[in-house]
């Protein structure tokens, strides 16, 4: 027995290996060293048919959540464009059109002009504004407006008679005006009552259509947790190709993990904006019904009535800002598609060409 030598002759093949090699870099703090480490003891085709898993079913939660919430703030602009806000701005023009007519009809026979020719367009034109308004909104509304219609012909023939008819007849020409009036105002079934009563459950409807409730925004969080949970699967994937199977980057991975980006940021942002803007409108139309049900003389009702028509455009063009969104709509859905086929297709042609295919 020899002491103070090595075991081992120099060369021996029984000396052990050193596992440090000079100018080698270690990092055994490294991340890819500690995925390598959790990975291990799993055989590579069960890691890429597990990833290949956990990615389809990343793909399909990610694009069905990001097609749920875009679709729902598309539908809510569209509805909006088309039937709430023309609902909204037109049963404000008819209520303040239909005041504006009994103070015009009143100060018509105040001035005792009745009988001239040509002094009474300016109630009727209001009378034929209030019927155009409801004509407008009747197909974009889902409440009965034949009470509202037949009380509007009733009113409209009360003031014609008490300022053309009775013009000359003091005793019939007061009474056709009480009557207009009653019409008009009388507790909750006269026509400005009923109006009111429109416009708080159409403003209400519009509001309810533009507010993004808890649903949607469980669907955007649903969509970035699973395009996070989506990204990190694909770095993995292209760390076990590298790592395990000695492959280059894979072009279909790359692909889906650049798209993966995309659709977290862009759809997101897009739609928030598209949110704000929604939110505009709400508030827009709001405002409408709340400066149409405000009273006031002949000139107030007439600046009230421009405050509306103002209003009313700034909602169009705000819902016609949105229109491009459309776009970013059709590329999210194209998109999420994409998302589905390019892993299932990057990791199903390696694992057919070095496993399945040998069996």
């Amino acid at each position: 027995m020899t002491t103070g030598h090595s075991r081992y002759a120099p060369g021996s093949s029984a000396a052990p290996r050193s596992s440090y090699l000079p100018g080698r870099r270690h990092a055994p703090y490294s991340l890819g060293a500690f995925w390598r480490a959790r990975l291990r003891g799993r055989r590579t085709r069960w890691l890429l048919e597990a990833h290949l898993l956990v990615l389809a079913v990343c793909a399909l939660v990610a694009a069905g959540a990001l097609f749920v919430s875009c679709q729902k703030i598309q539908g809510g602009a569209d509805t909006l464009a088309t039937e709430e806000a023309p609902a909204v701005q037109g049963l404000a023009a008819t209520r303040l059109a239909v005041l504006r007519a009994d103070h015009e009809a009143r100060a018509l026979v105040a001035s005792e002009l009745a009988d001239v020719a040509g002094t009474g367009e300016l109630y009727r034109a209001q009378l034929s504004a209030a019927d155009q308004g409801l004509s407008r909104i009747a197909d974009r509304t889902d409440q009965d407006l034949s009470t509202v219609n037949g009380l509007l012909a009733t009113y409209g023939n009360s003031l014609n008679l008490g300022t053309v008819m009775y013009h000359d007849r003091p005793l019939m020409r007061d009474q056709k005006l009480a009557e207009a009036h009653s019409l008009l105002l009388r507790g909750s079934v006269g026509l400005v009552p009923r109006l009111d009563e429109m416009q708080r459950i159409q403003t209400r409807h519009a509001e309810v259509t533009a507010t993004e409730g808890w649903l949607q925004r469980g669907g955007w969080w649903l969509a970035e947790l699973a395009l996070l949970a989506l990204a990190l699967t694909l770095l993995s994937a292209l760390f076990v190709l590298r790592d395990r199977c000695g492959r280059d980057w894979n072009p279909y991975l790359l692909a889906a993990l650049a798209l993966t980006a995309l659709l977290g940021i862009v759809p997101l942002l897009t739609m928030s904006s598209a949110q704000a803007g929604l939110d505009r409108v709400a508030g827009g139309l709001r405002e409408i019904t709340e400066v149409s049900q405000r009273e006031g003389d002949r000139a107030e009702l007439e600046r009230f009535q421009q405050t509306v028509t103002e209003r009313s455009e700034d909602v169009r063009d705000v819902l016609a800002d949105d229109t491009w969104t459309d776009r970013v709509y059709q590329g999210t859905l194209t998109g999420g598609l994409l998302l589905v086929v390019l892993p299932v297709v990057g990791l199903g042609l390696r694992l057919d060409s070095d496993y399945w295919r040998r069996r």
